[in-house]
């Protein structure tokens, strides 16, 4: 990075000289006026200031560090500086593993810390742990002028020490508080599960290392009981990972055209992802379900699996998370991660804000409502007369609603069987006219250019 190289160089000569800074920048005014050189002029001289008249002594390091961290912060909430603390986390994000919650966050346009998305099965959603929960404070802290990168460093921490939150739940009186435990995270990216009629379904938590090929292989073991008469790819939810992941999991499933590209600031700043032909899977259909948690990755395979008319997307619209970030080593012990461009469907939309609009809306409803509601409905039958002959099977059912009804309701049951969402899913399936995997949309010949 000879970019880098030189203005790391140029700070440093910058400091060096940092007394005559101001002299400097008042002759280089004189002769090539920028308003560039002024503002570094001025900060220089703000340093110089504090360091020399401030009441109590200053580390320089944390000053420049926060004034770099407040340069960010008038960016998007993406765009990062990462001190050491935070950046020695950065290699263990995308391995699957890390200690801490099972909880992924967001600054939302108001500025407050937000829960996207609890993780089946961790802490955070066995305590109850809601997507829209507003994280007030984080071990007595206020979360106020947090950046995601600082609360993911108080999230995370030794496995087995506590952390505490105060949340602020739309409808609730005042914040809740949670306590709960951090463990050792292992993210499990994909889960499957043939159901009847020789359904299958896959549920993708997280986009990472090796995702796509999870993805292949769990419709290649259910292909080994039975063949598939379609798939519900489950992206509730999911909060994105890797780009690659998401590019080779959409493959599978298109054979041909732009899967997702990529624009930066300038028009000939752009990257296109295309299918690789000869691997796709188009002899079944496909409902892919998203919500407001399915973000980034998950959004761009919905937004492909769309616009190629390859699945239905059902659900709700998605997070609207559609930009690309990247880190910059600064040095050994810090970077940077700073949003270089946007993600655009493989029709030219961009996800950005926006998200991925489903093709068919369905509301999430929970089991116990559904069971409540079908008591509700629930008419005169022979059962109900007094003295009615038994079938021998009445008994065990009556003993099965009962343990159901006992049931404590959170944290939610994940049952593909018994999920309303999903099985409106298979009974969209079960409709599709998909005798001719021909009829399903061929790219343009603009697509498969990429302009």
């Amino acid at each position: 990075m000879p970019r880098l190289r030189t203005f790391s160089l140029s700070l440093s000569l910058f400091f060096l000289a940092l007394p005559l800074a101001h002299a400097a920048a008042k002759e280089e005014k004189q002769i090539v006026p920028n308003a560039k050189y002024d503002d570094i002029a001025l900060f220089g001289r703000v340093i110089n200031f504090i360091e020399k008249q401030y009441v109590d002594k200053v580390n320089t390091k944390e000053l420049v560090y926060g004034a770099i961290k407040g340069m960010l912060e008038t960016l998007d909430p993406h765009s990062n500086f990462m001190p050491p603390d935070i950046y020695s986390q950065l290699r263990t994000d995308t391995a699957g593993k890390f200690g801490g919650l099972g909880i992924e966050v967001w600054v939302n346009k108001e500025g407050v810390l937000t829960v996207v998305t609890p993780m089946e099965g961790t802490p955070a959603w066995k305590a109850g742990i809601k997507p829209g929960d507003k994280i007030v404070k984080i071990d007595g802290t206020s979360t106020k002028g947090m950046s995601i990168v600082e609360a993911t460093s108080k999230i995370r921490g030794d496995v087995g020490s506590e952390v505490r939150f105060l949340v602020q739940r739309e409808g609730a009186a005042k914040p809740i508080e949670f306590k709960m435990k951090r463990v050792t995270i292992d993210v499990k990216s994909v889960k499957y599960e043939l159901l009847a009629n020789n359904y299958g379904y896959i549920r993708l938590n997280h986009f990472q290392e090796k995702s796509g090929q999870e993805v292949k292989n769990a419709i290649k073991k259910m292909e080994n009981k039975s063949k598939l008469a379609g798939l519900v790819l489950d992206m509730r939810n999911n909060p994105g990972g890797l780009l690659d992941e998401a590019v080779t999991t959409t493959n599978l499933f298109v054979d041909e055209g732009v899967i997702v590209s990529t624009m930066g600031r300038e028009t000939d700043d752009k990257e296109v992802k295309y299918a690789k032909s000869g691997i796709a899977r188009s002899d079944f259909p496909m409902v892919v379900l998203v919500n407001g948690s399915s973000a980034s990755a998950a959004e761009i395979v919905a937004g492909a699996l769309k616009d190629h008319k390859r699945a239905l997307v059902a659900g709700s619209r998605t997070f609207g998370k559609g930009s690309v970030q990247t880190v910059i080593p600064l040095a050994d012990d810090v970077g940077l991660k700073l949003t270089i461009a946007r993600y655009y469907t493989p029709s030219g939309v961009s996800i950005q804000a926006k998200g991925i609009e489903p093709d068919i809306y369905l509301e999430d409803i929970d089991p116990e409502t559904i069971k409540q509601l079908r008591r509700k409905a629930k008419t005169v039958s022979e059962a109900d007369l007094k003295n009615h002959m038994t079938n021998g099977e009445e008994k065990k059912r009556e003993e099965a609603e009962a343990v159901a009804d006992a049931k404590d309701a959170a944290p939610r049951s994940l049952d593909p069987k018994e999920d309303y969402q999903v099985q409106q899913a298979v009974n969209y399936l079960k409709t599709m006219n998909f005798k001719d995997p021909a009829t399903a949309r061929k790219p343009s010949a603009e697509e498969k250019a990429g302009t």
